[in-house]
């Protein structure tokens, strides 16, 4: 009601709370990073390719899956078709670990990572738009996809080697995305520098009150 006894219309806005399906995206990434790079750098024994192919299989695949889904939810479709090639790409890696011999090379997966790593630097492109860390971390995921293709397909040492070191990097990029957007999540608000561009800074106080209405939900974005 205002002063006149009229009822004055406000708008609500209702948000359902989801949290950034970046972290587990990330998170995902960390880690098949760090042992495809262990073993890429012979940390690992080459008689655990098949170790490795299970780990690719079981964690990466499942957290990269379950971040595509939500962030479809969240209509961040770039993002989604980005983590769901980075899920399956994994599992494919995997999967050929664990039904080739230890220390093997395979055209096939040469290929496909080929493949995937030029798609990923695409949607890297399209992504670093409004998140450009995000698209920085899968542009270089998708630089180690192509490398380790070559090497797949040639077997000189050289380009295992470079995989491995620039998969060491995606983990410490990786890494600070995790951390950061946690942070951002606790918090409500940036802690340390995302770098966030255009509607990816927009928060749901920020769109009420472009809207005149009220919003019930702190801490969600209009995409992840």
């Amino acid at each position: 009601m205002n002063g006149s006894g009229q009822e004055t219309a406000v708008t609500r806005i209702h948000l359902r709370p989801v949290g950034s399906p970046l972290t587990i995206g990330m998170s995902g990434l960390a880690v098949a990073s760090l042992v495809q790079s262990g073993l890429d750098l012979h940390w690992i024994a080459s008689n655990q390719t098949h170790q490795v192919g299970l780990i690719l299989v079981s964690v990466p695949f499942l957290l990269q899956m379950i971040a595509c889904i939500f962030c479809y939810l969240a209509r961040d479709g770039a993002t989604g078709a980005t983590v769901g090639v980075l899920s399956v790409s994994w599992l494919a890696d995997g999967l050929v670990h664990l039904t080739s011999v230890s220390g093997s090379r395979s055209g096939a997966l040469g290929l496909m990572l080929l493949m995937s790593g030029a798609t990923l630097i695409l949607s890297a492109v399209a992504v670093g738009s409004a998140k450009p860390l995000p698209g920085v971390v899968f542009g270089l995921a998708g630089l180690r996809f192509i490398i380790s293709g070559v090497f797949e397909l040639c077997g000189a040492p050289s380009w295992q080697d470079a995989g491995g070191v620039i998969g060491l990097a995606v983990v410490a990029l990786a890494g600070y995305c995790v951390l950061a957007f946690e942070l951002e999540g606790q918090e409500h608000r940036p802690v340390l520098p995302t770098f966030r561009r255009g509607k990816a800074r927009t928060t749901p106080h920020d769109l009420a009150e472009q809207l005149g209405g009220i919003v019930n939900e702190p801490g969600i974005r209009q995409t992840t």
